[in-house]
């Protein structure tokens, strides 16, 4: 049997984007598809150091949503107006595993969330997820100026929480992300499938419902 197939958790940490909304790569896809832009459009204005920086700094709340959308517009060919709010216009609420981590809190698991903002004014992308309600933490990069996968955005999450890394299962949809969380002693989980997800969390969180 592995370690996380033995081990009893007591935390459970989950990424926004991505895990507890919709699939990223799906909502870039609609994105682009309601824009009218070509397929692949976002990604490459994305992996551009320049998207890179501009998407770094909106994380950490060097710059205001209006500076990213004017950036990254331009690296797009779209206009500005608006932009982020746009491109999250399909990031719906990934109900299931909402579920789950009310089931887990219910249960008596400690429960988080570690998000890499994207500001909130003048577009909110947390309104009416109710996190403060559902979470027992909320961590967003911008309010502590560290941001995934930096180590210290991890420990900031484990602190909130009052838990060890090795007692915690983070949930992300990103590589990097879960291989710097494994090498803090985290569990890692893979979040791509909200069905996916929900299952693997009530199998090591030995919650009913498999």
């Amino acid at each position: 049997m592995d370690r996380a197939a033995a081990a009893s958790f007591r935390a459970v940490i989950f990424d926004f984007f991505g895990v507890l909304t919709s699939n990223m790569v799906e909502v870039i896809t609609w994105f682009e598809n309601r824009e009218r832009i070509a397929p692949g459009t976002f990604l490459r204005a994305w992996s551009d150091p320049r998207g890179q920086d501009l998407f770094r700094c909106l994380e950490l709340g060097r710059i205001s949503q209006e500076d990213w959308n004017t950036g990254f517009a331009a690296l797009m060919g779209v206009k500005p107006d608006n932009l982020l709010a746009r491109y999250l216009h399909d990031a719906f609420p990934a109900y299931t595993v909402l579920h789950v981590a009310r089931q887990a809190r219910a249960a008596g698991v400690r429960t988080a969330v570690l998000s890499n903002s994207l500001g909130r004014q003048p577009y909110d992308p947390y309104a009416g997820f109710d996190l403060h309600e559902t979470f027992d933490a909320v961590v967003l990069s911008a309010d502590h100026g560290v941001r995934k996968p930096e180590p210290e955005a991890f420990r900031i999450a484990l602190d909130h929480l009052g838990v060890s890394a090795e007692e915690c299962l983070f949930v992300d949809d990103s590589e990097e992300n879960l291989v710097a969380a494994q090498r803090l002693g985290f569990t890692p989980v893979l979040g791509l499938d909200e069905d996916v997800v929900a299952r693997r969390l009530r199998e090591l969180l030995r919650l009913p419902g498999l």
